[in-house]
């Protein structure tokens, strides 16, 4: 397989969606983007694509009630998933995200690989752990990224990095963790590598 480098810069936004049944159809690779609504999700997919208000950051949490697509190249998506916990919303929608949420990772065909966004000094609370073991069941490999990694010294990052890599080796998945900074671009060569190797099975499709 050759190796590929999309240019995340050309993203744009495609559509938002209340659950799966509106989505466009199931084709080509998804990779979603998961993670508390404090987690600093829409400021990393600002930063991956170098673009300032590509994904809608608000200073209320929780802002993201919908799933919003991104396309990078036709056939290749990015898709922000509500964020959960935190947000100051009624129970019952903060049950119908859930289920969107496990709804979208068990029934999406097309998902490829998902990236949990957590704050780098609270990770895995029990809806990371959830949203891990979800998508581990699911067989999908995924990509944790730690963020807001600058409010730690250095030495401080790389060892809750190596906790965390530690803490996850029981859900046995393909789990890779790093530390990720908007602020300071850290690891966002990380996530783009990563994404690459995800999206790449669209470019290396045989010949007809």
């Amino acid at each position: 397989m050759s190796e590929i480098t999309l240019n995340y810069q050309k993203t744009h936004f495609l559509t938002s969606a209340p659950d799966i049944r509106h989505l466009p159809e199931d084709s080509g690779i998804e990779i979603a983007f998961a993670g508390r609504s404090n987690a600093g999700k829409s400021t990393a997919l600002n930063s991956l694509t170098n673009q300032k208000s590509l994904a809608r950051t608000s200073k209320t949490p929780g802002r993201t009630q919908l799933i919003n697509l991104f396309e990078v190249e036709p056939q290749c998506k990015i898709v922000d998933l509500p964020g959960y916990g935190y947000a100051a919303v009624p129970e019952q929608m903060k049950i119908k995200w859930q289920q969107a949420l496990g709804e979208y990772l068990q029934k999406r065909e097309c998902l490829g690989g998902v990236v949990i966004l957590m704050d780098i000094r609270h990770p895995l609370k029990d809806l990371d752990q959830q949203m891990i073991e979800w998508a581990v069941s699911s067989k999908l490999p995924l990509l944790l990224l730690l963020t807001k990694a600058d409010k730690l010294s250095q030495s401080a990052r790389s060892k809750q990095v190596k906790l965390v890599r530690e803490a996850i080796l029981p859900f046995q998945g393909d789990i890779q963790v790093e530390a990720f900074s908007a602020l300071n671009k850290i690891g966002i060569d990380k996530l783009a590598a990563k994404l690459d190797g995800w999206f790449a099975p669209n470019f290396s499709a045989p010949a007809e």
